[in-house]
């Protein structure tokens, strides 16, 4: 899968990556570019997680994005 997604879709995904992971503050989801890989750090920062469930958590969230596209 690209790990790009969010990275290449972030000005429309904001406010759903928001609304899925509610934990998440408008502060972490402020800067200009974001990747993959800090959706990851944030999701364990915020929810305590493993990294492994954290990339679960993202990829899911990437596919469903697909699937909306």
């Amino acid at each position: 899968m690209n790990q790009d997604i969010i990275q290449d879709k972030w000005p429309g995904i904001r406010s759903p990556l928001q609304a899925k992971f509610g934990k998440l503050t408008a502060e972490d989801l402020s800067r200009s570019a974001v990747n993959h890989q800090y959706v990851v750090g944030k999701l364990q920062e915020r929810y305590g997680w493993q990294k492994d469930q954290a990339e679960r958590e993202v990829r899911n969230f990437e596919k469903d994005l697909q699937k909306a596209a």
